[in-house]
This record gives structure tokens, C-alpha cells and sequence, in this order.
């Protein structure tokens, strides 16, 4: 059987190398950069070796491809694109609108259509299948699916194997088909009702840690208007054994899926006149803990930074990772400049990024430690600078939330 997975990033990549394992792997993806290389058995995806692209590319079970026309002959498409916001941070469907494109343009034959992108409820229904039939010339009967993913770039505890997937398709036989599919290669497959619950489930997931992760971080302001450390104040609550779930204050969030997943839920209900006050506020304070972090930091060192040396430590979104989408520290950086810091990054792992590359740790009159590296040593943190705000609160000694 020949499945194609539109998209080589962080979600079909990791499909694919799990998928070559059985079918015939055609991965389609607009940079040939990309192309080129996972060709030559080289992984650009943290979390996907590339010794098992290599043996796959070598088996002949997997291909890489930036030609459209390679997905012909398939029995199934996987859309598996990134889902971004706008400028002005509403849905960006089109990486959506282009993986059907390609799909109507190219599928020569009826096949089974499974977006594992994550958007709004109603996208498989009122959006990809509509839009195939649109542009096909050839009015086949495709099946449609969802199986939203879940992917956590890092992270060695979880993968496409043992990670409960869900799925439903638009019919009883595209659900039938979608669990026999990932079944090759998922120990635990949940059938929903509709694609809509699943599209639904998919970004509540994420508005919840939002919700939580934004609560914290207002907290973190309120207890230091008390005087109170947040972090001892959190770690008593969560010594309660049932009714609570401890979140960690931070610099803001950061990766495709916190900052993202809640606004295309927000959009969805704007759209059918119901509230999503919870989220716009989770939003709004965690888009808005950047500038707090600066207006501490600069309050602390006399109320001016203009001219001051500042060393911001860790760039990725997360630790042990060189992602650096949606970073908080992108907000952090750009605001110290703008109050007339003189500012440099360091980030060993994330090593080069907006044209500039990491910077040594020493040297600075302010350190602020956005991400902590495993690999970052703490004393060598706090003597990088006279005065380290840790945003992590991992950091003995160092000032923070």
C-alpha cells in the first residue's frame, strides 16, 4: 500500500519514519533542501533518528519528494502541515488550502484523506473535503479522516507508538480504514463520534495547559506584590493529594501547539456567537509575561537598562531542544532592545537564529535565563552577570518570578 504525508516536519516526518515500517512512504515536502537530505538518510527533526530515515531511504520503503505528481498511485494522503496564525494571530489555513491543492491536482484514483494538522472543529467537513472536490478534475469518492496529532518535539517517553491517538472519519468506512492504518504502528487507538470531537479534543488539550500555565502566571505577579515566593507557595498547594495540578510560572509559552491551538478554538466559537473569555485572557496574559519579566528586570537595575549589557540565556521554547517557534524569548529580546539595552543571546543548542548566532556566557551586567538547558551549568549562569533573572526558578541565588 502507498501512503503520502504531505508535510516533512516535526509531525510527518515522525509518521513517516514509524509508517515506512510497513507501507510505501512517499514524503512529500516544498523545500528541497529538506528533500535532498532526507534523501541522503539525514533527519532535520529533533526526535526522529536518522539512522532510521537512512534505513528506510535505503529499503526503498521511503522517498522523499518536492514533485506533487510523486503522491499519484497513493491509497492514502496524511496532511500533516503546520498550522501557523496570521499577523494579526487568526487561523492560517493556507498550508491547508495548498496540501489540498496538491491532493486534487495529483490523487488519480479514490483514497483515503486523514489531516493530522491541527485547526478547528469543522476543517475535515467544511473545509478539506469541499475544497478536494472544488479543485479535482476527477470527482472521485475520497474518504476523509481526522487524527489529530500528538507530537512533543524532546521528548523521549512518548512517541507515535505508545501515544493514545483518536480518529473518526466522515464515514463509518473512513474510520474503519484510519484505525486499520495507524494500527500498524499505534498500541492504542480511541474512536470518536465525529471528526469534530476529535478536531475539538485536539485544541482543548492545549487551551487547557494555556488556561493553567496563564492562571500561574498572573499568580506569579500577585505573589510578588505579597512579598511571597511563588514557587514555595505552589509547592505547598500541590502537596494537596487530589483537586490540584501543579503548573510552573514562566517566561510565556512558546512551540506550535500552546500559543496556537487556543486561538483556533477561540476563532471557531467567535464564529458561532459563543464566549471564549477564559482563552482570550490566557492569550492576552501569557503573550504579556515577556514585557512583565523586562518591567522586573529593569525595576531591579535602577529603572533604566538603557546601555546596559544583557545576556539573555536559552532561546528555545523549550529546554533540550533547538525549537525555537513562538518563543517568549523573541517578545524578551526585542523589548530590552527597545528600552536601549545592548543585548546578545546565549543558546549553545538553538546556535544560530534571526541572523545572529549564540553568544558566550560571561560578560553581561544582566543575565535573564528565558530556557535552562540540561546542559546549562547554574554556577556558570550566575556568574555570567552581577545580576541573573530566572524566569525558570530553577536557579539558587538568581532573582525570579
Amino acid at each position: 500500500m502507498k501512503v503520502s504525508i504531505i508535510g516533512q516536519g516535526y509531525v510527518g516526518l515522525t509518521i513517516s519514519a514509524f509508517a515506512a515500517a510497513k507501507y510505501e512512504v512517499v514524503g512529500f515536502d516544498n523545500s528541497q533542501r529538506v528533500v535532498d537530505q532526507l534523501n541522503r538518510g539525514i533527519s532535520h527533526i529533533e526526535g526522529v533518528d536518522s539512522a532510521v530515515i537512512a534505513k528506510w531511504a535505503k529499503a526503498g520503503s521511503y522517498r522523499a519528494t518536492s514533485k506533487s505528481s510523486d503522491i499519484k498511485g497513493s491509497d492514502i494522503v496524511v496532511i500533516a502541515v503546520p498550522t501557523p496564525l496570521t499577523n494579526d494571530r487568526k487561523p492560517d489555513m493556507s498550508y491547508i488550502e495548498a496540501a489540498c491543492k496538491t491532493i486534487a491536482e495529483n490523487i488519480d484514483r479514490p483514497v483515503l484523506v486523514i489531516n493530522e494538522s491541527t485547526s478547528f472543529p469543522g476543517t475535515v467537513r467544511n473545509f478539506i473535503k469541499p475544497l478536494i472536490e472544488k479543485l479535482s478534475a476527477n470527482k472521485f469518492e475520497h474518504m476523509y479522516a481526522i487524527s489529530p496529532e500528538r507530537v512533543d518535539p524532546g521528548r523521549g517517553d512518548y512517541n507515535q507508538k505508545n501515544t493514545p491517538r483518536l480518529y473518526a472519519g466522515l464515514t463509518a468506512e473512513a474510520s474503519e480504514k484510519t484505525r486499520d492504518f495507524y494500527s500498524s504502528f499505534c498500541d492504542q487507538l480511541v474512536e470518536v463520534s465525529s471528526p469534530e470531537v476529535a478536531e475539538s479534543a485536539k485544541l482543548f488539550e492545549n487551551t487547557f495547559r494555556q488556561v493553567n500555565i496563564a492562571l500561574v502566571n498572573e499568580f506569579a505577579q500577585i505573589a510578588n506584590k505579597l512579598g511571597i515566593s511563588v514557587h514555595e507557595t505552589l509547592d505547598a498547594a500541590n502537596t494537596k493529594p487530589y483537586g490540584f495540578m501543579k503548573f510552573n510560572p514562566s517566561a510565556g509559552v512558546g512551540g506550535h501547539c500552546i500559543p496556537v491551538d487556543p486561538t483556533y478554538l477561540a476563532y471557531i466559537a467567535d464564529q458561532l456567537g459563543a464566549p471564549s473569555t477564559f482563552i482570550e485572557r490566557a492569550n492576552d496574559v501569557n503573550l504579556e509575561m515577556p514585557i512583565y519579566i523586562v518591567d522586573r528586570v529593569e525595576e531591579d537595575n535602577g529603572g533604566s537598562l538603557k546601555g546596559k549589557s544583557v545576556l539573555v540565556i536559552g532561546v528555545a521554547y523549550k529546554p533540550n531542544v533547538a525549537d525555537v517557534r513562538e518563543t517568549p524569548a523573541e517578545i524578551v529580546i526585542d523589548e530590552l532592545r527597545k528600552r536601549g539595552a545592548v543585548v546578545a543571546w546565549h543558546d549553545e543548542i538553538v546556535g544560530n537564529w534571526r541572523g545572529e548566532t549564540s553568544a558566550p556566557l560571561s560578560g553581561a551586567d544582566i543575565a535573564v535565563v528565558v530556557t535552562l538547558h540540561d546542559e546549562v551549568k547554574q554556577s556558570a549562569v550566575m556568574a555570567s552577570a552581577p545580576y541573573v533573572f530566572d524566569t525558570t526558578g530553577k536557579i539558587k541565588g538568581a532573582k525570579t518570578l
